[in-house]
């Protein structure tokens, strides 16, 4: 990845994410310019330790932010520009903040149950049932 600031109003969405789940898959420090609730723009050093999506559709990353030592939120709205850099993530995410990175959606008490769950999702009607 380039050292140079991408700014995202030049590029589509699906690039900028596809650069962002990049960083966090190879653990890579990113540095964007985003801009707050009140409309101030700070620049950031993070690590990305999650992407989502809220309920009504907006894609929100969960980071650890260098200068606060804390898990932030950005919204990808937010960030209006941002480099990915060789340098690895430093910060380790603190242990009552574990679930905020890294939310689980379904808790299941076995792999047999999270094969079913999946089957339930993908084939709702029938039920398919794994032959043993």
């Amino acid at each position: 990845m380039s050292n140079s600031m991408k700014i995202t109003a030049g590029q589509t969405t699906t690039r900028t994410l596809t650069d962002l789940i990049r960083a966090m898959d190879g653990e890579r420090a990113t540095t964007i310019t985003y801009v707050d609730s009140k409309g101030e723009e700070s620049v950031r050093t993070i690590e990305i330790h999650n992407i989502l999506t809220t309920s009504k559709g907006a894609i929100i990353v969960r980071a650890m932010c260098r200068a606060r030592g804390e898990m932030r939120t950005f919204t990808l709205e937010q960030i209006k520009a941002y480099t990915v850099h060789r340098i690895r993530f430093v910060l380790t995410v603190p242990e009552d903040k574990i679930s905020d990175a890294f939310p689980v959606a379904h808790r299941v008490s076995s792999v047999e149950r999270m094969i079913d769950m999946e089957l339930e999702r993908d084939y709702p009607w029938p039920k398919v049932k794994l032959a043993a």
